[in-house]
């Protein structure tokens, strides 16, 4: 690991106190993650101070201003009803010259309030867990319904736009890089065959019959904060991939990964299924938190949105087999086909219960 001059980078921010320490920290895969400890007035204080991998977001000033105008937004809202804004959301602390981040000529930095007595899990420990990063999801996307979507910069352009990733497949068809086609026939049939699916969501952002609002885009259980004593969600984190989108976004991904008990990469998909109980407890606890914020034309595309991610996901991961696996990282030869066949099983499980999961976000957004 590069050593950085810690001493230094904490002084270009606005933490008082004298340095005391800044070591790694967390599990996090994209950016450097360090906790900084500086002493003010005899207590040491944390905050968490991270490196930002500016090669996957090569607009840092922009990625920071939407995390900027998110957490200051969501921690007005917060503040409104009475709750903690150090605790319940992020917070930017800004450098010297009130700029979200610090560039050393070479590295990019940033601190954020460190929360306490707080942990983000990397794994479900107890069904509360599940329940709860929707309570925080939901709570999420209820601070920030008002919020104004159109002014965050889209990180990663197209990043849930179905028509673009399908536009993609047929082109991994057609050109057939890696020679696959043929041993994957049954699997693009699988994707093929539900090409109506593919503008379902899209269309209707772009009419408006969705509305248009902040998207976290990666709504996994480690991106949530669960408080130590009382077990309860305290706040959403990694805000990295914020963009303007709908929220049948971030619930369908949400309801991708979490409800099916066995990996992503599972090679026996008979141990690959949609649970519907669990998605009846993470529907329970979203929409406990989301109150009066969700529209009719949300709740009714809700259940559309889980196939709709979990079909987009498949469709990335063979459009990624057949162009020779240059995007995700593979351990096995097939690697990506395994992750493809996981998707389109749940798909079909989906598809099979997609009455009952309509039937179940009715009765918790009526109720």
């Amino acid at each position: 690991m590069a050593h950085y001059d810690f001493k230094k980078v904490a002084s270009n921010f606005k933490v008082a106190g004298e340095f005391v320490s800044c070591e790694p920290y967390g599990e996090g895969h994209i950016n450097q993650t360090f906790l900084l400890i500086m002493n003010e007035n005899g207590k040491n204080v944390k905050y968490i101070l991270q490196r930002i991998n500016s090669n996957l977001f090569t607009n840092v000033e922009k990625l920071m201003n939407n995390i900027k105008l998110v957490t200051e937004f969501a921690r007005e809202q917060i503040a409104k009803e009475g709750g903690n804004p150090n605790r319940e959301s992020l917070t930017v602390i800004l450098t010297n010259d009130d700029k979200a981040y610090y560039f050393d000529g070479e590295n990019y930095f940033r601190v954020y309030i460190f929360i306490d007595d707080a942990t983000a899990y990397q794994v479900v420990e107890k069904p509360e867990h599940f329940y709860e990063s929707a309570v925080a999801f939901g709570n999420f996307a209820n601070l920030l319904a008002k919020f104004d979507a159109s002014k965050l910069y889209e990180s990663l352009p197209n990043f849930h736009n179905t028509v673009k990733r399908f536009e993609a497949l047929e082109k991994a068809i057609e050109d057939n890089i890696s020679g696959r086609k043929d041993e994957v026939s049954a699997e693009i049939k699988f994707a093929l065959d539900r090409k109506d699916l593919v503008s379902a969501i899209v269309s209707k952002l772009e009419s408006g019959e969705i509305p248009l609002k902040v998207t976290h885009n990666d709504t996994k259980l480690n991106n949530v904060l669960i408080d130590n004593a009382s077990g309860k969600a305290v706040a959403v984190i990694d805000l990295d991939t914020i963009m303007p989108g709908t929220i049948c976004y971030d619930f369908g991904d949400s309801i991708r990964f979490g409800c099916n008990p066995a990996a992503e990469d599972e090679q026996d998909l008979s141990k690959v299924n949609f649970s519907i109980e669990l998605f009846e407890q993470y529907v329970k606890g979203y929409m406990s938190a989301l109150k009066n914020s969700m529209t009719q034309s949300e709740a009714d595309n809700l259940a559309l949105g889980a196939i709709m991610m979990t079909y987009e996901c498949g469709i990335r991961f063979l459009t990624d087999h057949l162009n020779g696996d240059t995007y995700f990282r593979i351990k096995r030869e097939g690697h990506n086909l395994d992750r493809t066949r996981t998707q389109f099983k749940l798909v079909s499980d989906m598809e099979a219960q997609f009455d009952k999961m309509n039937a179940i976000v009715n009765k918790y957004y009526k109720g």
